[in-house]
């Protein structure tokens, strides 16, 4: 089933809107609204154009795009990131230049993707005790290096 998402893009910003570039990806492709120099060990705020409208229930995240992080380094710094529902500012990503040269962004360049999700309702119930489990309160790494 379908869900609609109501968006507007910025004026003379219509050419970045949201589309997926296969028909069967899950996310749709966000591109900058302009054009930006990152450093290396820099972060930047980049504007993409982009206003939702998502409805209760759902929200969208911002994630990497897998081939800027394998070739240059850069990633979105606080992946995934989350547009909730009731935010209605234009969408911006954080990116991060991990990477040892300058990145260049042009305007246009697909940046970061996104991915709507529908979230379930969640009641959170104090508890006394909770059940046991075989892992029980190992993390951080308590599996070993392998």
């Amino acid at each position: 089933m379908a869900v609609t998402i109501r968006y507007r893009m910025r004026q003379g910003d219509e050419d970045l809107a949201p589309a997926r570039a296969h028909a069967d990806d899950a996310a749709f492709d966000l591109r900058s609204r302009e054009d930006a120099l990152l450093a290396p060990g820099r972060v930047r705020l980049v504007p993409t154009g982009l206003y939702l409208e998502l409805p209760p229930g759902y929200e969208a995240q911002v994630r990497p795009r897998s081939g800027l992080a394998l070739r240059h380094a850069v990633t979105v710094l606080n992946a995934p990131g989350t547009i909730d529902a009731g935010y209605r500012g234009e969408v911006g990503v954080i990116l991060f230049n991990g990477g040892e040269e300058d990145f260049r962004v042009e305007r246009g360049d697909r940046i970061a993707q996104m991915v709507v999700q529908s979230l379930p309702e969640v009641v959170f119930e104090p508890a006394a005790s909770l059940n046991e489990t075989g892992r029980g309160a190992g993390g951080f790494g308590s599996t070993g290096k392998r």
